[in-house]
């Protein structure tokens, strides 16, 4: 098991350029399944997740290639159906959770997918009920073999459907939409999920000869197609890593401009963090977060505490309450963190405590935070990474604190973040990988 070595307390200077977005990209490579032409996407990023989802489909017979860095192209003309069932691919499927993602297009293309309970982070309860029962009102049968854990998921004929999903999960929408895209008929999705990498796969969708309208909005019009064409795709920035960053540089004390970071795509994430007191400076497509000794929570117009919850977009995603979480232990006032979405995402706050912040943990989905304002430095320690976001949050806190902290199962870090360690060590971090 790999550990980061991090020696705190040193301030950063220079500029950053986040890599492709996970989130966007494990949609994308998915759903170059429904095609039997080259598909060629850009700005993929160099992570675990990814990695292992590409090569997930090279064992299933997709023809990749590597273009040059971050650039791949996808032939899915010879697609072995007949891999699903073998022992390897569950194994590898069901420790990546976007893995998942493959129904939609296996099961509009071929009328066959199975799925077993897939892993990734250890969040809490992650149902699959909007996948599959989207999925089902398009024509498809589900059976569930208890004892291998596993979906079997048949359909001859897929045909377009009214649905009304019981949540707006972006992987759920996903997945519904790459089916219904070769379905027979017109979908429309109410409910549906909107952000940034559902819009992209749409429009993505919509190159390949796709036909969906509504695109950025809650309400999805699907008219289905016989085939897809192939295309070319460039993954946006991943707005988690220029959030993780705003939160770094605030937290460290640090000067850094972060390039490129497609500001529009962002949402709420710069006011939410200019609400935790911090300076966030658009330059063009570019962000600038000048060095802060210090920085004020505000409060709400009647003066009452300050609350930061995640909802579905464009409110603030939940991927980035773990770095908020962090970046309010060292500002001045307090703050409530409410995780809705997952009820074990919190759970890391111990060892936040252990290092001194003041953090009470509420329940399972609140923490209140009182802010020392940099009154009081944490202290160095010895952490686990239960996944990505607590494990960037950890990779926070340990920058700034007194002394050399130790992070241990980096490689969830490493899921969902390039060559952390190496990019941060060029602007002025002290982190060592063992």
């Amino acid at each position: 098991m790999a550990s980061f070595i991090i020696e705190g307390g040193h301030r950063l200077h220079g500029e950053l350029t986040p890599q492709g977005a996970k989130n966007e990209a494990l949609q994308i490579l998915c759903a170059t399944l429904l095609t039997d032409e080259e598909v060629k996407v850009h700005n993929v990023p160099d992570i675990l997740d990814v990695n292992n989802l590409i090569q997930l489909l090279r064992d299933m017979g997709v023809i990749v290639k590597k273009l040059g860095m971050n650039s791949y192209s996808f032939k899915a003309s010879q697609v072995n159906i007949d891999y699903l069932k073998s022992e390897e691919f569950l194994r590898k499927s069901m420790s990546l959770r976007g893995s998942v993602m493959i129904i939609g297009p296996l099961v509009a293309r071929y009328g066959y997918a199975i799925l077993p309970k897939p892993g990734g982070d250890k969040i809490g309860r992650r149902r699959l009920d909007t996948h599959f029962l989207g999925i089902q009102k398009l024509g498809a049968d589900f059976s569930y073999c208890p004892k291998q854990e596993l979906y079997e998921i048949k359909a001859d004929k897929l045909t377009g459907a009214y649905m009304l999903l019981d949540e707006a999960s972006v992987t759920g929408t996903a997945n519904i939409v790459m089916a219904a895209v070769l379905a027979e008929g017109v979908t429309t999705i109410y409910n549906a999920a909107c952000e940034p990498y559902l819009q992209q796969l749409c429009k993505m969708l919509n190159k390949m000869g796709a036909k969906i309208s509504g695109i950025g909005s809650n309400l999805l019009t699907i008219e289905g197609v016989n085939t897809l064409n192939g295309c070319k795709h460039t993954v946006l920035p991943d707005m988690i890593e220029v959030g993780s960053f705003i939160g770094m540089a605030a937290m460290t004390g640090s000067d850094i401009m972060l390039k490129n970071v497609s500001y529009d795509d962002l949402g709420i994430i710069p006011d939410s963090f200019r609400r935790l007191g911090i300076t966030v400076e658009q330059v063009n497509d570019d962000i600038h977060i000048p060095c802060h000794d210090t920085y004020e929570i505000e409060t709400f117009i009647d003066g009452s505490i300050m609350t930061f919850s995640d909802a579905p977009w464009p409110g603030l995603t939940p991927d980035l309450l773990s770095v908020f979480l962090v970046v309010a232990t060292q500002a001045k006032g307090s703050v409530l963190i409410h995780q809705k979405m997952f009820e074990s995402r919190l759970f890391f706050v111990d060892k936040l405590i252990d290092m001194g912040a003041q953090i009470i943990l509420c329940d399972p989905h609140r923490a209140a935070v009182i802010g020392q304002g940099k009154a009081h430095t944490l202290r160095a320690a010895n952490m686990v990474s239960p996944d990505i976001r607590a494990g960037i949050a950890m990779l926070i806190a340990a920058m700034s604190a007194d002394g050399t902290s130790r992070i241990h199962n980096i490689d969830q870090i490493d899921r969902g973040y390039q060559d952390i360690d190496k990019r941060l060590n060029a602007i002025g971090a002290r982190i060592t990988r063992l």
